[in-house]
């Protein structure tokens, strides 16, 4: 239960309401406990002169009673239901929110399929706490008081007997709530598995279908599926038990009142108004027990969801906002690490070991090496997607650890190795914006040094053709100049290409290199390359091996050293060779 207490904040904004609903559930049960009194007042009546009119007026009393308890309670409900949806839109959003500012290394924990499940379904039962089950609980409480009082004015007697199979409930109902509470999150749990699974299956649906998986998928997922439907028929079971229980012990109550009541009535002792007044108050004392069962129940699963939700809420941010930032006039795009070492998060190895160099603003350094050299790492470390575990990175003299992050990124574009496209239109993946805020030359210019103006030509509707998931509806070198682009389009001092030109021929790839020389004059450019042939033209070459910085300078002065860089460049040349050779032998 101290779970549900993170959820208090949220009532803030709509205290107001939320007294005024409370306020309307009060009055709905004021009105409806006085129905069973008029109906006492009538029936006494009988015995005495009772007159047309005086049952007329005893009518007409039920009816306004009834009418102004139901106005009550539509209101009571309108409220707090609504203010239910507000919270329930606000803990959404913080939760996305929160999500969007974790570092990369979070979600190289957490699975998609798992968060979604907390973001949609353990918010869904965050909010039935929030309104219905709060609304039920006063409801309960004032329903529950009235009737108990007056029954204990109508017959102090009547009323100890009749609750005497109820004071078993409460006992009962934590008993219950607690197997409740178990069996719910071991439902939510196997719940992730099954969005997880299926967001990966069809995600990678290409690969399932290449290697013709289906039928193993799906019997896979048809396991989870049954795992899911026998978890939620043991919830069932005790659930599907409870009510019965509950109302078994209030018949209990009503054949003690039928039988002791009676003889109540023939000794003279209360009258039978009295009695049935009695009756119904009994009845409405019954229903507070059974909701009860029901409150406790959502309670109980609101609980458990919101601590799945408030395990998220707990994920630090690691990196962000120092207290004091410091906010350069403005960026030219000079770029230093300081002594820079770097192993990911949990890890042992030492993926940089103490880098350093200096990038002067305008030039465009590339960054080459064999596979897990580092390449990747050292440039995610800019834009802080990761903070070193050692040493410094400065862009303008200042630590990145010391900017604020919106100011640092909206200073870096970053073109990453494996592209992703949103499902919307081109047109609004390349400028992240609406399309009346495009700047229409600052566009024309992206697409021009991308090279992405023939892809337009074969799109039904160009830049404002819908793109399917990931952008399945291009091909892979039209993803990856789409990506170019976008980073292009906002014209930041820094640009980072890292390793974004795999899937694009080497005419393009050619093409897009010498227009971002022009388009990045006076910028920083930092590319990444597997081909080292197409990096020659850099001012400066960072070449990386086992995580350190082996040698530097132009691609003559490497050549001329005869190091790394040298064989890379003549592995890379005669495995060009080898291929061009089977190429025409194909042929």
């Amino acid at each position: 239960m101290g779970q549900l207490r993170t959820l208090l904040p949220y009532y803030k904004p709509y205290w107001r309401g939320l007294v005024a609903g409370m306020a309307l559930v009060v009055v709905s049960n004021v009105f409806t406990i006085i129905g069973p009194f008029i109906v006492k007042l009538a029936i006494d009546g009988l015995s005495a002169d009772l007159t047309r009119e005086r049952i007329v007026q005893y009518a007409l009393l039920l009816v306004g009673a009834a009418l102004l308890a139901g106005a009550a309670r539509y209101g009571m409900r309108e409220l707090l239901n609504g203010i239910s949806r507000r919270i329930e839109t606000d803990l959404r959003n913080n939760l996305f929110l929160h999500l969007l500012r974790l570092p990369p290394q979070f979600y190289d924990r957490w699975r998609t399929g798992d968060l979604m499940s907390r973001a949609t379904n353990d918010v869904q039962a965050v909010r039935q706490v929030a309104g219905p089950s709060i609304m039920y609980l006063v409801n309960t409480i004032t329903i529950g008081s009235m009737a108990l009082g007056l029954m204990i004015w109508i017959s102090p007697r009547l009323t100890l007997i009749a609750m005497i199979p109820m004071v078993l409930m409460p006992p009962l109902v934590m008993w219950i709530g607690k197997k409740i509470n178990v069996r719910f999150e071991r439902i939510q749990e196997q719940f992730s598995e099954i969005s997880n699974f299926a967001q990966e299956n069809l995600a990678g649906i290409r690969i399932v279908k290449a290697y013709g998986r289906e039928a193993d998928r799906s019997e896979a997922f048809a396991d989870l599926n049954a795992e899911y439907r026998r978890r939620n028929m043991d919830l069932a079971r005790i659930w599907g038990a409870f009510f019965p229980i509950l109302t078994f012990m209030g018949g209990l109550g009503s054949v003690l009142v039928l039988w002791i009541g009676g003889q109540e009535v023939i000794a003279g002792r209360i009258t039978v108004g009295d009695y049935v007044a009695f009756g119904f108050y009994l009845v409405l004392l019954m229903w507070p027990m059974i909701a009860v069962g029901w409150v406790t129940n959502q309670i109980q699963r609101g609980a458990a969801s919101m601590g799945r939700i408030n395990s998220l809420l707990a994920e630090p941010y690691v990196i962000d906002d120092p207290d004091e930032a410091i906010s350069p006039a403005a960026m030219n795009g000079a770029i230093e690490f300081r002594d820079v070492s770097f192993r990911y998060p949990g890890t042992e190895r030492w993926v940089l070991k103490n880098i350093s160099f200096r990038i002067e603003p305008g030039q465009t350094v590339a960054v080459v090496g064999g596979t897990a050299s580092g390449k990747s790492t050292l440039v995610g470390l800019i834009p802080r997607l990761y903070d070193v575990s050692a040493g410094g990175v400065e862009v303008d003299g200042v630590d990145v650890r010391q900017m604020r992050l919106e100011d640092l990124r909206n200073s870096v574009g970053m073109v990453p190795q494996e592209p992703f496209l949103f499902s919307m239109t081109l047109r609004r993946n390349l400028t992240m914006e609406g399309p009346e805020d495009t700047e229409a030359l600052q566009l024309e210019r992206a697409l021009d040094v991308a090279q992405l103006h023939s892809t337009l030509g074969v799109l039904p509707d160009g830049l404002d053709t819908p793109l399917g998931e990931r952008g399945i509806n291009l091909s892979g070198g039209q993803k990856q100049r789409a990506t170019i682009a976008r980073a292009l389009y906002r014209e930041t001092p820094i640009l980072i290409l890292d390793d974004s030109l795999a899937a694009v021929d080497t005419v393009t790839e050619g093409a897009i290199l010498s227009g971002l020389r022009e388009f990045m004059a006076n910028r920083t450019a930092i590319v990444v390359s597997h081909r080292v042939t197409a990096v020659a033209g850099a001012d400066v070459i960072l070449v990386l091996e086992g995580g350190e910085l082996v040698e530097t300078g132009t691609h003559a002065e490497l050549v001329a050293r005869g190091g790394v860089y040298t064989r890379l460049l003549e592995r890379q040349l005669l495995e060009e060779e080898l291929e061009r050779e089977e190429r025409e032998e194909a042929v």
